[in-house]
Order: C-alpha cells, then sequence, then structure tokens
C-alpha cells in the first residue's frame, strides 16, 4: 500500500488508505481545471480572505496539525507545533503581500509607455515530502493560490493524514472545489499528470534522482519547473569562532526535526586550530539528547520518519566506515522500539569514500580538519549539492566574505536560521533551482507579459534587399 500511516516511535500501522482510480483522478483534475478559469479571475482580496482564514483555522488548532505530524512520521511535538505555527504565517503573508507582488512594472521605453504584468498559469503539478508535511504545503500554496494558480498536489506516502488535513484546511477556509487537491496517486499516475496538457507547471521538493525524473518528464512537454532537491550544507567554523554561541547551533543545525532536513548542517569544517576544542564540546552535547517518546515534550531525539529511512542511514554508516572513514560516536541503531538512530560522528572521510559526496539524512556529522579559512571555502564547494550553509566567527567581515565564496542558494553567518517567510529559499548545482518564499516565490508561475502603449508609424516592407528589412516609414 503507497498510502499508510505508521507511527515511527513503535512501528505501529494507524491507518492505510487507497490510491485514486484512474476515473477519480480524471475527475479532480477536470475539477482543478475548471476551477483554474474562475479562481485566476477571482479578486485578491477575496483569494487573502480564504488564505487568511486558513491562517487562523492552523492558529486556532495548532495541536490537532502537529499531533498528526508526531504521529506519522515521528517529529518532535514542540517541532511540530513550531512548523504549524509557521505555515499559518506563511498563508497569512503572502495573503497580505500578494497583491503588491505582482502589481503591474512600470517600465521606460523611449517610445511611449510599457508595463509588465503578471498573470496565472492555470493548474500546478507539486510533489511534496514528508519531513515537513505543512510548511512544504504552504510555502507553494501561499504563494501560487494567492497568484491566482490552482494546485494538485502529490504528497509523500507515509503523512497521507497530513495531506488531507491540509486539504481540508483550505476547504474549511472557504476555497472552491479544485483549487487545492491532494491527491492519493501512484508514481504512474504521477506521471501522466505531468504529461497532462491541462498541467501547465510543475513543482518538486524531493530526492535528486525524483528531481531528475519529473524534471525531465516536464522538459519533454515543455513545462515549467521549480526543484528544491536536497543538499549536503557546510557548518564553517573559523578559529576567532565563540565556541558557546556555535556549538548549540551545531546541535540544532544537525539534529532539528531528527537531522532530516535539507538544509540542515550535515558538513563540520572547523579549522585545525580550534578543531579539538569543538569536537569535545560538540560530541558532549550531542551525548545530552535522550531518545524518546516524540509526543513527550522532554524528549529531545526522537525517530527517523521510517523503518527503510533508519535502515538506510545505517547503511550509509556502515558503507563509510568500511571505505575508511573512523566512528568517533554512534553510528547504530537505539535499542528500543521505533526506528531510532544513535548519534553519529565520522571522521576522516576521504574524496573517495561515499561518505564524501553523499547526503545524509538523519543523526550523522561529518567532521571535517582543515588548515585554514581557503580551505575551509574549497572543501565546502567541493560538493555536488549547493542549498545552503553557515559560516561562524567574531569578524563579521570575514563571515561576509566567506559567505560570498561559498557556491550556494544560502549563507548563514552565525546562525542557521533557514526560513522566514520574507526570505527567499532555494540552492544550485544538485540542490535544485528556483525560489520559493519571499516575494520570488510568488513569480515562479506567473506569465510576465510586456505591454506597450505607443502611437507609431506603420512600419514598410523594403523590397528588393537580399533579406526584407523591417523599417518605420516617415
Amino acid at each position: 500500500m503507497t498510502y499508510a500511516s505508521i507511527n515511527p516511535n513503535d512501528g505501529k500501522t494507524l491507518k492505510h488508505f487507497d490510491e485514486l482510480t484512474d476515473a477519480q483522478l480524471e475527475a479532480a483534475l477536470a475539477a482543478a481545471d475548471a476551477c483554474a478559469e474562475t479562481w485566476k479571475r477571482t479578486s485578491f482580496k477575496r483569494r487573502a480572505e480564504i488564505l487568511g482564514k486558513a491562517a487562523d483555522i492552523m492558529r486556532a488548532r495548532v495541536d490537532d496539525f502537529a499531533k498528526l505530524a508526531t504521529l506519522e512520521m515521528g517529529k518532535r511535538i514542540d517541532e511540530a507545533r513550531g512548523e504549524v505555527k509557521f505555515s499559518a504565517d506563511i498563508l497569512a503573508y503572502y495573503a497580505k503581500h500578494a497583491e503588491a507582488f505582482l502589481s503591474p512594472t512600470k517600465l521606460d521605453p523611449k517610445i511611449g509607455e510599457a508595463h509588465m504584468e503578471s498573470s496565472p498559469f492555470g493548474v500546478l503539478f507539486c510533489v511534496e515530502p514528508w519531513n515537513f508535511p505543512y510548511y512544504q504545503l504552504a510555502r507553494v500554496a501561499g504563494p501560487q493560490l494567492m497568484a491566482g494558480n490552482v494546485l494538485v498536489v502529490k504528497h509523500a506516502g507515509c503523512v497521507p493524514q497530513c495531506a488531507i488535513a491540509f486539504e481540508k484546511l483550505l476547504i474549511d477556509a472557504g476555497a472552491p472545489k479544485g483549487a487545492y487537491t491532494n491527491l492519493l496517486i501512484s508514481h504512474d499516475q504521477s506521471d501522466r499528470v505531468v504529461d497532462d496538457p491541462r498541467i501547465k507547471g510543475v513543482a518538486l521538493t524531493g530526492s535528486v534522482a525524483a528531481g531528475r525524473s519529473i524534471a525531465a518528464r516536464a522538459g519533454k512537454n515543455l513545462k515549467k519547473t521549480s526543484m528544491e532537491l536536497g543538499g549536503s550544507d557546510a557548518f564553517i567554523v573559523l578559529d576567532d569562532a565563540d565556541l558557546e554561541k556555535t556549538i548549540p547551533w551545531a546541535v540544532w543545525g544537525r539534529m532539528y526535526n531528527a537531522g532530516q532536513t535539507c538544509c540542515a548542517a550535515k558538513r563540520f569544517i572547523v579549522l585545525d586550530s580550534i578543531a579539538d576544542k569543538f569536537l569535545e564540546k560538540f560530541k558532549a552535547a550531542l551525548s545530552e539528547l535522550k531518545p524518546g517518546d516524540p509526543m513527550d515534550e522532554k524528549t529531545t531525539h526522537g525517530p527517523l520518519s521510517t523503518e527503510s529511512a533508519l535502515l538506510q542511514l545505517l547503511k550509509q554508516v556502515d558503507d563509510a566506515v568500511a571505505n575508511g572513514a573512523t566512528l568517533l560516536m554512534g553510528g547504530k541503531r537505539i535499542d528500543r522500539p521505533g526506528s531510532f538512530m544513535q548519534t553519529t560522528i565520522l571522521t576522516d572521510i576521504k574524496p573517495g569514500n561515499p561518505a564524501f559526496r553523499d547526503e545524509f539524512f538523519g543523526p550523522v556529522v561529518s567532521f571535517f580538519r582543515v588548515k585554514d579559512e581557503a580551505a575551509a571555502v574549497a572543501l565546502a564547494n567541493d560538493s555536488d549539492f549547493g542549498l545552503g550553509g553557515s559560516v561562524f566567527t567574531e569578524d563579521i567581515a570575514r563571515g561576509k566574505r566567506v559567505a560570498s565564496s561559498v557556491d550556494t542558494g544560502m549563507m548563514f553567518i552565525n546562525n542557521i536560521d533557514w526560513s522566514d517567510a520574507e526570505l527567499p529559499f532555494g540552492g544550485i548545482k544538485d540542490s535544485g533551482y528556483g525560489r520559493e518564499l519571499g516575494n520570488m516565490g510568488i513569480q515562479e508561475f506567473v506569465n510576465k507579459k510586456l505591454v506597450r502603449t505607443a502611437h507609431l508609424n506603420a512600419p514598410a516592407w523594403v523590397p528588393g534587399k537580399a533579406q526584407d528589412v523591417l523599417v518605420e516609414a516617415s
């Protein structure tokens, strides 16, 4: 069964869901296509009322939404509550700012007047992951619904109740039928959705393999795409960093959401002069984390999302060690029910080791020593990914220099505060392309139309040349 709620805290199955039949899928696409014709003409004011009400509902029912996420993918309850609140903030942000973001832009041609205006594409297909089961939906639904697009969404198979709850949220807020549709569909059906001529754009957050597959299929259909495909972010610690401030960010950056975050700190690159001291403090801080029921607010170390995710991560660690890495701590399953893994530190990772290139999606630290700032930047850039990264230093000018030198979509100095509704999110290289959130996020799937007004003399064709030349008659 593709769609199933299985509690990763104890491995118990909560509920199964049937995939849509082809007839049900066709009905959903037809409804979305019909809605697109009316939704694009719906006023910004009315769209904002619906999105604003959805935000209000989320804020009023934080615990209801959060508990579903904790039950389905193991997110610690306080983190789940934070995700729900942030998702509400995103919806409210676009309800407030979308009209201004998409207002006509005046241009200055030599003759006459001109402006750029924005109009929605129509029906968008969104493929979203499990690690942030509401936030990932809000960051496409907020901007794109406010832009006048409508969405059909394939969410991850392990969070079907969260997917259904988000669709119901928008319906309860007053969204018309077809404006936002959750699709419980197979991969084959997903391919057919990409091919369907009623689909005008595709947005995906997921693995590199999924991105390549979906982007290639959309490309064959000449459809615009945006891709957010994960990362292996560098956490650079320079020799003047304040470790008392840096270590808490290191723990949070690696262990937030049990380490299952695309833009988590994954490769810790520390100048040699401070490496031993950093590693001692970091190891001690990680050792303080206590595994437990993610529904318990006292738990500081939750499970991985699924049993398969745990087994994949354990294999990656074993392969890293087999290829010469040193296991400094952890590396094993925690002896308790559920899909729990020990906090893990790998060192001595050489370029030929698969761990040097791979993304570890869980509580695994890859630790590197470098001689100086230049070596830190070079190692940070020696990655197939380019989503985010961070640098810690007491010299802000130095931090800005490093940030500008690292090839990523985002860099953070003395913090890893990845997301605000106002700030664009996205990467380069194998981390994908396009941006979500902020003003840039709402521009991804709108037509930018040039409109020019001018009184010009009619053109005339000049015959008798090797190639006709268009000239302006006098």
